[in-house]
Protein backbone atom coordinates (compact mmCIF):
# COMPACT_ATOMS: atom_id res chain seq x y z
CA UNK A 1 0.00 0.00 0.00
CA UNK A 2 1.26 3.29 -0.78
CA UNK A 3 2.18 5.87 2.03
CA UNK A 4 1.32 9.36 2.45
CA UNK A 5 4.51 10.58 1.23
CA UNK A 6 4.20 8.66 -2.13
CA UNK A 7 0.56 9.67 -2.87
CA UNK A 8 1.77 13.16 -2.56
CA UNK A 9 4.70 12.47 -5.29
CA UNK A 10 2.50 11.21 -7.10
CA UNK A 11 0.00 13.04 -7.81
CA UNK A 12 3.01 16.37 -8.24
CA UNK A 13 4.90 14.51 -11.07
CA UNK A 14 1.35 13.62 -13.25
CA UNK A 15 -0.37 17.05 -12.60
CA UNK A 16 -0.10 20.34 -13.99
CA UNK A 17 1.22 22.99 -11.35
CA UNK A 18 -2.57 24.16 -10.60
CA UNK A 19 -3.45 23.45 -6.96
CA UNK A 20 -1.42 24.18 -3.67
CA UNK A 21 -1.78 21.07 -2.07
CA UNK A 22 -2.25 20.20 1.77
CA UNK A 23 0.09 18.38 3.34
CA UNK A 24 -1.79 14.87 3.90
CA UNK A 25 -3.27 12.29 2.29
CA UNK A 26 -7.34 12.70 2.35
CA UNK A 27 -9.31 9.00 2.78
CA UNK A 28 -12.54 9.25 3.63
CA UNK A 29 -15.15 12.04 4.75
CA UNK A 30 -18.35 11.82 7.06
CA UNK A 31 -20.49 14.74 8.34
CA UNK A 32 -18.47 16.92 9.25
CA UNK A 33 -15.19 15.27 9.38
CA UNK A 34 -12.65 14.39 6.77
CA UNK A 35 -9.73 11.96 7.37
CA UNK A 36 -6.65 11.17 6.15
CA UNK A 37 -4.87 8.29 5.47
CA UNK A 38 -3.19 8.21 8.66
CA UNK A 39 -6.69 8.05 10.29
CA UNK A 40 -6.59 11.29 11.86
CA UNK A 41 -9.37 13.32 12.03
CA UNK A 42 -10.26 17.41 10.70
CA UNK A 43 -13.31 18.79 10.94
CA UNK A 44 -13.68 20.07 7.53
CA UNK A 45 -14.28 23.83 6.63
CA UNK A 46 -13.13 23.72 3.28
CA UNK A 47 -15.72 21.54 2.17
CA UNK A 48 -14.85 21.45 -1.53
CA UNK A 49 -14.58 24.75 -1.64
CA UNK A 50 -18.02 25.20 -0.43
CA UNK A 51 -19.68 22.12 -1.67
CA UNK A 52 -20.51 20.23 1.12
CA UNK A 53 -22.62 22.18 3.05
CA UNK A 54 -25.01 18.96 3.56
CA UNK A 55 -21.38 17.53 5.03
CA UNK A 56 -19.45 14.68 3.38
CA UNK A 57 -21.42 11.65 2.05
CA UNK A 58 -24.79 12.77 3.28
CA UNK A 59 -26.97 9.74 3.80
CA UNK A 60 -29.88 10.78 1.13
CA UNK A 61 -27.48 12.06 -1.43
CA UNK A 62 -25.77 8.49 -0.95
CA UNK A 63 -29.05 6.87 -1.76
CA UNK A 64 -30.33 8.95 -4.50
CA UNK A 65 -26.46 8.13 -6.37
CA UNK A 66 -26.99 4.77 -5.78
CA UNK A 67 -30.53 3.88 -7.03
CA UNK A 68 -29.98 6.55 -10.17
CA UNK A 69 -26.12 4.56 -10.78
CA UNK A 70 -28.56 1.34 -11.36
CA UNK A 71 -31.10 3.14 -13.97
CA UNK A 72 -29.26 5.66 -16.18
CA UNK A 73 -26.04 6.94 -15.41
CA UNK A 74 -25.67 9.18 -18.63
CA UNK A 75 -28.35 11.35 -20.78
CA UNK A 76 -27.78 14.24 -22.98
CA UNK A 77 -30.50 17.00 -23.05
CA UNK A 78 -32.00 16.01 -25.93
CA UNK A 79 -33.63 13.04 -24.68
CA UNK A 80 -35.89 14.14 -22.15
CA UNK A 81 -36.08 12.81 -18.68
CA UNK A 82 -37.97 12.74 -15.69
CA UNK A 83 -35.75 12.98 -13.05
CA UNK A 84 -34.00 16.14 -15.09
CA UNK A 85 -37.68 17.75 -15.29
CA UNK A 86 -38.03 16.96 -11.59
CA UNK A 87 -35.09 18.56 -10.61
CA UNK A 88 -35.78 22.12 -12.85
CA UNK A 89 -38.99 22.20 -10.92
CA UNK A 90 -37.17 22.35 -8.29
CA UNK A 91 -34.87 24.68 -8.60
CA UNK A 92 -37.69 27.19 -9.66
CA UNK A 93 -39.59 26.05 -6.97
CA UNK A 94 -36.92 28.01 -4.63
CA UNK A 95 -35.68 30.68 -6.53
CA UNK A 96 -35.70 34.27 -5.32
CA UNK A 97 -38.67 36.02 -6.30
CA UNK A 98 -41.79 35.55 -8.63
CA UNK A 99 -39.82 36.24 -11.89
CA UNK A 100 -37.75 33.94 -11.37
CA UNK A 101 -39.54 31.00 -9.97
CA UNK A 102 -41.73 31.75 -13.90
CA UNK A 103 -38.28 31.49 -15.79
CA UNK A 104 -36.25 28.71 -17.03
CA UNK A 105 -32.78 26.66 -16.11
CA UNK A 106 -29.98 25.54 -18.14
CA UNK A 107 -28.13 22.64 -16.09
CA UNK A 108 -23.98 22.49 -16.82
CA UNK A 109 -21.45 21.26 -14.62
CA UNK A 110 -19.39 23.87 -12.76
CA UNK A 111 -20.12 27.21 -11.80
CA UNK A 112 -17.48 29.31 -14.31
CA UNK A 113 -19.96 27.02 -16.88
CA UNK A 114 -22.96 28.88 -14.74
CA UNK A 115 -20.91 32.50 -15.63
CA UNK A 116 -20.20 32.12 -19.61
CA UNK A 117 -24.02 30.87 -19.72
CA UNK A 118 -24.96 34.20 -18.08
CA UNK A 119 -22.81 35.96 -20.06
CA UNK A 120 -23.83 34.78 -23.52
CA UNK A 121 -27.29 35.11 -22.28
CA UNK A 122 -27.29 38.61 -21.32
CA UNK A 123 -25.05 39.66 -24.67
CA UNK A 124 -27.68 37.60 -26.71
CA UNK A 125 -30.61 39.41 -25.09
CA UNK A 126 -29.36 42.83 -24.81
CA UNK A 127 -27.16 43.19 -28.22
CA UNK A 128 -24.81 44.79 -25.85
CA UNK A 129 -21.10 43.17 -25.13
CA UNK A 130 -20.05 44.70 -21.41
CA UNK A 131 -20.15 44.18 -17.99
CA UNK A 132 -19.91 46.10 -14.70
CA UNK A 133 -18.37 44.29 -11.90
CA UNK A 134 -16.58 44.72 -8.86
CA UNK A 135 -13.75 45.09 -7.45
CA UNK A 136 -12.25 42.00 -5.20
CA UNK A 137 -14.98 39.47 -7.19
CA UNK A 138 -14.19 36.37 -8.11
CA UNK A 139 -16.68 34.39 -10.65
CA UNK A 140 -14.11 31.51 -12.06
CA UNK A 141 -11.50 30.42 -14.17
CA UNK A 142 -12.45 29.79 -17.56
CA UNK A 143 -12.60 32.86 -20.69
CA UNK A 144 -15.60 34.73 -19.79
CA UNK A 145 -15.73 34.08 -16.26
CA UNK A 146 -12.24 35.08 -15.68
CA UNK A 147 -12.73 38.18 -17.48
CA UNK A 148 -15.06 39.69 -14.97
CA UNK A 149 -12.59 38.25 -12.20
CA UNK A 150 -10.74 40.94 -10.22
CA UNK A 151 -7.59 39.54 -9.29
CA UNK A 152 -4.84 40.16 -11.87
CA UNK A 153 -2.81 36.62 -11.59
CA UNK A 154 -6.07 34.96 -12.82
CA UNK A 155 -6.62 37.13 -15.91
CA UNK A 156 -3.32 38.65 -17.06
CA UNK A 157 -1.64 35.79 -18.33
CA UNK A 158 -4.19 35.12 -20.50
CA UNK A 159 -5.21 38.71 -21.95
CA UNK A 160 -6.90 39.67 -24.16
CA UNK A 161 -10.17 38.58 -22.44
CA UNK A 162 -13.55 39.70 -23.63
CA UNK A 163 -14.68 43.19 -22.69
CA UNK A 164 -15.40 45.68 -22.29
CA UNK A 165 -15.38 45.55 -18.67
CA UNK A 166 -15.65 48.51 -15.92
CA UNK A 167 -14.67 47.26 -12.62
CA UNK A 168 -16.18 49.61 -9.78
CA UNK A 169 -15.76 49.51 -5.59
CA UNK A 170 -17.65 47.00 -3.70
CA UNK A 171 -20.93 48.73 -2.08
CA UNK A 172 -21.79 51.60 -3.71
CA UNK A 173 -24.34 51.85 -6.12
CA UNK A 174 -23.78 55.47 -7.04
CA UNK A 175 -20.49 54.03 -8.87
CA UNK A 176 -22.21 51.15 -10.96
CA UNK A 177 -24.63 53.71 -12.13
CA UNK A 178 -21.92 56.35 -13.41
CA UNK A 179 -20.28 53.18 -15.07
CA UNK A 180 -23.28 52.34 -17.34
CA UNK A 181 -22.72 53.38 -20.88
CA UNK A 182 -24.61 52.57 -23.86
CA UNK A 183 -21.99 49.11 -24.24
CA UNK A 184 -23.52 47.46 -20.78
CA UNK A 185 -25.41 44.44 -20.66
CA UNK A 186 -25.33 43.71 -17.17
CA UNK A 187 -24.18 44.54 -13.44
CA UNK A 188 -22.55 40.96 -12.17
CA UNK A 189 -22.14 40.68 -8.40
CA UNK A 190 -21.87 38.07 -5.66
CA UNK A 191 -24.07 39.08 -2.80
CA UNK A 192 -21.19 37.92 -0.47
CA UNK A 193 -17.95 38.61 -1.98
CA UNK A 194 -16.05 35.10 -1.13
CA UNK A 195 -12.60 34.92 -2.78
CA UNK A 196 -12.24 38.61 -1.72
CA UNK A 197 -12.45 38.67 1.45
CA UNK A 198 -16.06 36.58 2.69
CA UNK A 199 -17.48 40.67 2.64
CA UNK A 200 -20.93 40.61 2.25
CA UNK A 201 -22.93 43.65 1.12
CA UNK A 202 -23.45 46.63 2.80
CA UNK A 203 -27.30 47.32 3.68
CA UNK A 204 -29.18 48.49 1.18
CA UNK A 205 -26.48 48.45 -1.72
CA UNK A 206 -28.09 45.12 -3.73
CA UNK A 207 -31.54 47.24 -3.42
CA UNK A 208 -30.04 50.19 -4.35
CA UNK A 209 -28.42 48.31 -7.52
CA UNK A 210 -31.61 46.43 -8.64
CA UNK A 211 -33.32 50.46 -8.84
CA UNK A 212 -30.17 51.47 -11.18
CA UNK A 213 -30.72 49.02 -12.98
CA UNK A 214 -34.20 48.90 -12.99
CA UNK A 215 -34.01 52.58 -14.56
CA UNK A 216 -31.57 52.18 -16.72
CA UNK A 217 -32.78 48.83 -18.51
CA UNK A 218 -29.66 46.45 -17.59
CA UNK A 219 -29.39 42.90 -16.27
CA UNK A 220 -28.84 42.28 -13.19
CA UNK A 221 -27.22 38.85 -12.45
CA UNK A 222 -26.17 37.43 -9.13
CA UNK A 223 -23.51 35.40 -8.40
CA UNK A 224 -24.36 32.74 -5.69
CA UNK A 225 -22.17 29.97 -6.50
CA UNK A 226 -20.25 30.12 -3.09
CA UNK A 227 -23.50 31.54 -1.12
CA UNK A 228 -26.28 29.61 -2.56
CA UNK A 229 -28.12 26.84 -0.88
CA UNK A 230 -28.23 28.26 2.67
CA UNK A 231 -24.60 28.44 3.16
CA UNK A 232 -25.64 32.33 4.65
CA UNK A 233 -28.88 31.28 6.37
CA UNK A 234 -31.28 31.63 3.10
CA UNK A 235 -31.92 29.63 0.45
CA UNK A 236 -29.96 32.42 -1.87
CA UNK A 237 -28.05 35.01 0.21
CA UNK A 238 -30.14 37.88 -2.42
CA UNK A 239 -33.05 37.09 -0.32
CA UNK A 240 -31.51 38.61 3.17
CA UNK A 241 -31.57 41.97 1.11
CA UNK A 242 -35.27 40.97 -1.04
CA UNK A 243 -33.63 41.45 -4.37
CA UNK A 244 -34.62 39.14 -7.43
CA UNK A 245 -32.08 39.09 -10.06
CA UNK A 246 -32.47 38.92 -13.31
CA UNK A 247 -30.22 35.51 -13.69
CA UNK A 248 -28.98 33.68 -11.20
CA UNK A 249 -25.64 31.67 -11.14
CA UNK A 250 -25.79 28.69 -8.78
CA UNK A 251 -23.12 25.74 -8.45
CA UNK A 252 -20.79 24.03 -5.50
CA UNK A 253 -23.57 23.06 -3.09
CA UNK A 254 -26.70 22.46 -5.41
CA UNK A 255 -25.99 18.51 -5.64
CA UNK A 256 -24.40 17.37 -2.81
CA UNK A 257 -20.81 17.49 -4.04
CA UNK A 258 -21.30 15.84 -7.46
CA UNK A 259 -20.08 18.43 -10.56
CA UNK A 260 -23.12 20.87 -11.15
CA UNK A 261 -24.06 24.06 -11.98
CA UNK A 262 -27.45 25.54 -13.22
CA UNK A 263 -27.63 29.86 -14.38
CA UNK A 264 -31.34 30.26 -13.69
CA UNK A 265 -32.90 32.84 -15.98
CA UNK A 266 -35.76 34.90 -15.24
CA UNK A 267 -39.02 35.04 -17.34
CA UNK A 268 -39.15 36.58 -20.66
CA UNK A 269 -35.17 35.75 -20.93
CA UNK A 270 -34.06 32.57 -22.90
CA UNK A 271 -31.82 31.35 -25.57
CA UNK A 272 -32.72 30.41 -28.98
CA UNK A 273 -32.41 27.30 -30.07
CA UNK A 274 -28.96 25.95 -30.26
CA UNK A 275 -27.19 29.19 -28.91
CA UNK A 276 -25.93 26.86 -25.74
CA UNK A 277 -25.46 23.66 -24.56
CA UNK A 278 -23.96 21.40 -22.74
CA UNK A 279 -22.81 17.15 -23.20
CA UNK A 280 -22.97 16.13 -19.25
CA UNK A 281 -25.15 19.47 -18.12
CA UNK A 282 -28.37 18.30 -16.78
CA UNK A 283 -27.47 13.99 -16.56
CA UNK A 284 -29.67 12.28 -14.60
CA UNK A 285 -26.89 11.19 -11.62
CA UNK A 286 -26.31 14.66 -10.59
CA UNK A 287 -30.17 15.60 -11.43
CA UNK A 288 -30.53 12.50 -8.84
CA UNK A 289 -28.34 13.84 -6.17
CA UNK A 290 -29.73 17.80 -6.60
CA UNK A 291 -33.05 16.79 -6.01
CA UNK A 292 -31.65 14.48 -2.58
CA UNK A 293 -29.77 17.54 -1.20
CA UNK A 294 -31.98 20.37 -1.61
CA UNK A 295 -34.62 18.30 -0.24
CA UNK A 296 -32.64 17.65 2.62
CA UNK A 297 -31.45 20.99 3.01
CA UNK A 298 -35.19 21.84 3.40
CA UNK A 299 -36.37 18.95 5.72
CA UNK A 300 -33.46 19.20 7.64
CA UNK A 301 -33.52 23.04 8.09
CA UNK A 302 -30.19 23.95 7.08
CA UNK A 303 -30.46 27.20 7.04
CA UNK A 304 -32.27 27.47 10.00
CA UNK A 305 -29.13 26.28 11.76
CA UNK A 306 -26.45 28.21 9.47
CA UNK A 307 -28.22 30.99 10.87
CA UNK A 308 -28.24 29.99 14.75
CA UNK A 309 -24.45 28.44 14.49
CA UNK A 310 -23.15 31.03 12.34
CA UNK A 311 -24.20 33.73 14.76
CA UNK A 312 -22.51 31.15 17.52
CA UNK A 313 -19.58 30.91 16.13
CA UNK A 314 -19.11 34.76 14.69
CA UNK A 315 -19.95 35.70 18.29
CA UNK A 316 -17.37 33.02 19.44
CA UNK A 317 -14.58 34.43 16.82
CA UNK A 318 -15.34 37.97 17.01
CA UNK A 319 -13.51 37.85 20.91
CA UNK A 320 -10.22 37.09 18.88
CA UNK A 321 -10.68 41.13 17.92
CA UNK A 322 -9.83 41.70 21.18
CA UNK A 323 -7.78 38.84 22.93
CA UNK A 324 -5.88 38.15 19.79
CA UNK A 325 -3.18 41.10 18.60
CA UNK A 326 -3.12 39.16 15.59
CA UNK A 327 -6.52 39.47 14.81
CA UNK A 328 -7.71 42.64 12.57
CA UNK A 329 -11.30 41.97 11.76
CA UNK A 330 -14.14 39.08 12.27
CA UNK A 331 -16.99 38.79 9.84
CA UNK A 332 -19.20 36.91 7.72
CA UNK A 333 -22.79 35.87 7.39
CA UNK A 334 -24.40 32.28 8.42
CA UNK A 335 -22.05 30.08 7.98
CA UNK A 336 -19.97 31.65 5.56
CA UNK A 337 -17.00 33.43 7.95
CA UNK A 338 -13.65 34.97 7.98
CA UNK A 339 -11.02 35.93 10.26
CA UNK A 340 -8.66 38.61 8.71
CA UNK A 341 -5.48 39.01 10.44
CA UNK A 342 -2.73 41.27 10.37
CA UNK A 343 -0.25 39.93 8.37
CA UNK A 344 -0.26 36.66 5.86
CA UNK A 345 -2.55 33.92 6.87
CA UNK A 346 -0.47 30.89 4.89
CA UNK A 347 1.48 29.92 7.49
CA UNK A 348 -1.66 29.77 10.23
CA UNK A 349 -3.90 27.75 7.43
CA UNK A 350 -1.08 25.23 8.07
CA UNK A 351 -1.15 25.25 12.16
CA UNK A 352 -4.61 24.58 11.84
CA UNK A 353 -4.49 21.48 10.11
CA UNK A 354 -1.99 20.50 12.51
CA UNK A 355 -4.24 21.60 15.43
CA UNK A 356 -7.56 19.63 13.70
CA UNK A 357 -9.31 22.18 11.73
CA UNK A 358 -9.40 22.38 7.77
CA UNK A 359 -10.06 26.17 6.65
CA UNK A 360 -9.68 27.85 3.16
CA UNK A 361 -7.37 31.55 2.34
CA UNK A 362 -9.76 34.13 1.37
CA UNK A 363 -6.87 36.32 -0.25
CA UNK A 364 -3.28 36.65 1.82
CA UNK A 365 -4.58 37.99 4.86
CA UNK A 366 -7.36 35.99 5.48
CA UNK A 367 -8.74 32.69 6.94
CA UNK A 368 -11.88 31.67 5.22
CA UNK A 369 -14.51 29.30 6.99
CA UNK A 370 -17.03 27.55 5.32
CA UNK A 371 -18.41 24.38 7.60
CA UNK A 372 -21.21 22.38 6.77
CA UNK A 373 -24.95 23.61 7.37
CA UNK A 374 -25.42 20.57 9.91
CA UNK A 375 -22.39 22.00 12.36
CA UNK A 376 -23.73 21.47 16.01
CA UNK A 377 -22.30 24.22 18.66
CA UNK A 378 -20.25 21.13 20.06
CA UNK A 379 -18.17 21.19 16.70
CA UNK A 380 -17.96 25.85 16.75
CA UNK A 381 -16.73 25.22 20.50
CA UNK A 382 -13.92 22.70 18.63
CA UNK A 383 -12.83 25.14 16.02
CA UNK A 384 -12.62 28.01 18.71
CA UNK A 385 -10.89 25.84 20.58
CA UNK A 386 -8.42 25.06 17.55
CA UNK A 387 -8.36 28.64 16.60
CA UNK A 388 -7.15 29.60 20.16
CA UNK A 389 -3.95 27.74 20.08
CA UNK A 390 -3.64 28.29 16.06
CA UNK A 391 -3.77 32.35 16.75
CA UNK A 392 -1.22 32.10 19.81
Amino acid sequence: MATSEEIIAREKKAELSCYGKRPFVAERGEGTYLYDKEGKRYIDCVMGHGVGNLGHCHPKVVKAIQEQAQKLISCPEVFPLEIRAQFEELLLSIAPGEKMQKGKVFLCNSGTEAVEAAIKLSRSFTKKKGFIVAMNAFHGRSTGAVSLTFNPKYREPFEPLIGPIKRVRYGDAALIEAAIDDSIAAVVLEPVQGEGGVRPAPDGYLQAVREVCDKRGILLIIDEIQTGFGRTGKMFACEHWNVQPDILCVAKSIAGGLPCGAMLAREGLDFAPMQHGSTFGGNPMVCAAGIAAISAIKEEKMCENATEVGNYLLSRMKEFETSKKLVREVRGKGLMLAIELKQPGKEYLVKLIGNGVLALPAGDMVLRFLPPLTLTRDQADEIITALDKTLE
